[in-house]
């Protein structure tokens, strides 16, 4: 079978959808498939590459940056450069093949490229349409998550145009239902990128500035003391939870270079909770899986007070998959090695393609 391995994109997160790729690559079980890259450029040209039928054939994650020729070969040093075709995104309709995307933010993880996918008819890792597209939107997701039940942080939704017309307003909102320090992120995107924290009111217009560069819609939260607990999720209907993680803080608040250049982050896997805690922790991920219908993957992100009270803060659809993302950690903590996880991400994808085909072949013959 093959693999279309669709990484890249115009997000603000293409270097590391690029990692994501090569740590996928080198774990592919060769014995049963060949991965295809389909490299998605920073201005949104697909393109593909050569076919892998080892992971010897990628040195570095440098290989998969394709740049566009009339044919396809991996740089064999680092003075070339790896090159592939020009494609359009149809073209990966492929019979006994599945689409891996490991793309990051907007037009990634947001649901657009899944319903591409979707109107191919192809079977794709991760989560569906509806499931991206909430997860990825932090304002929709907590209304989602407010309906579930699940306990959050007060927060305030901004719009660009509210804050064009009329900041002052947007301003005693926003002091007028939180408490400084608040966080400020724009409502699509992740890994940090245009996350910043604010402790008085000139800072928090920078950080509105700032999040409204990435978004026409942002999110100011209250910030609280509190440690940063994540769990896996993996399954469709039937749902596997990893055991909890903590991000252990040497500062307030990580931004993307720490978390991805200088890999600041230490991991505390497992995290030292209650078993209450934890046990409240499985449940929220579980239902918050469920309010967006996820499938396949979700790292659930929670905040964990010193009275254990716990409080969900996102939920990531497609998270890394890089040497030191959380979320591969977890489930090998767990006891589930980075091939065999890769492997069940996709078996779940088929089978939930297989379901869709089953739903419609029945409407069908009706």
């Amino acid at each position: 079978m093959k693999i279309f391995l669709v990484y890249g994109g115009k997000s603000a997160e293409h270097d590391i959808s690029i990692l994501t790729a090569f740590s996928i690559i080198k774990e592919v079980y060769y014995d049963y498939y060949e991965v295809e890259p389909i490299y998605i450029t920073r201005s949104g040209q697909w393109v593909k590459g050569a076919i892998v039928k080892q992971a010897s054939d990628i040195k570095n994650s440098d290989v998969l940056k394709l740049t566009i020729s009339d044919k396809v070969q991996f740089a064999a040093n680092e003075d070339q450069s790896s090159e592939g075709v020009l494609i359009q995104p149809s073209d990966i309709k492929e019979e006994n093949a599945v689409i891996f995307p490991v793309l990051h933010g907007p037009n990634g993880e947001d649901g657009t490229v899944q319903g591409l996918f979707e109107v191919m008819g192809m079977p794709y890792v991760g989560a569906g349409v509806l499931a991206s597209a909430c997860g990825m939107d932090k304002i929709i997701s907590k209304q989602l998550f407010q309906q579930a039940g699940l306990p959050q942080v007060p927060y305030v939704p901004i719009r660009k145009v509210e804050w064009i017309n009329d900041k002052e307003i947007v301003l005693k909102q926003c002091e007028g239902t939180l408490f400084y320090p608040m966080y400020i992120k724009p409502a699509n995107l992740g890994s940090s990128v245009g996350i910043s924290k604010a402790k008085d009111q000139d800072e928090l217009i920078a950080a509105i500035e700032l999040a409204l560069r990435y978004d026409r819609r942002v999110v100011v939260e209250q910030g609280i003391e509190a440690r940063e607990i994540e769990v896996a999720v993996l399954g469709n209907d039937d749902i596997h939870i990893s055991v909890p993680g903590e991000l252990v803080k040497s500062v307030d608040f990580y931004d993307y270079e720490s978390k991805y250049i200088n890999n600041n982050v230490v991991l505390q896997i497992p995290a030292l909770i209650s078993e209450d805690a934890n046990a409240r922790l499985r449940e929220f991920a579980v239902r918050a899986f469920q309010a967006l219908d996820g499938s396949g993957l979700s790292r659930c992100d929670f905040f964990l007070t010193s009275n254990d009270e716990i409080f969900i803060n996102e939920v990531n659809t497609m998270p890394g998959f890089t040497q030191f993302s959380m979320y591969p950690t977890l489930w090998k903590n767990t006891g589930l090695n980075y091939g065999d996880l890769v492997e069940e991400l996709i078996q779940l994808a088929l089978r939930r393609h297989q379901e869709r085909l089953s739903f419609q072949n029945e409407n069908y013959e009706q």
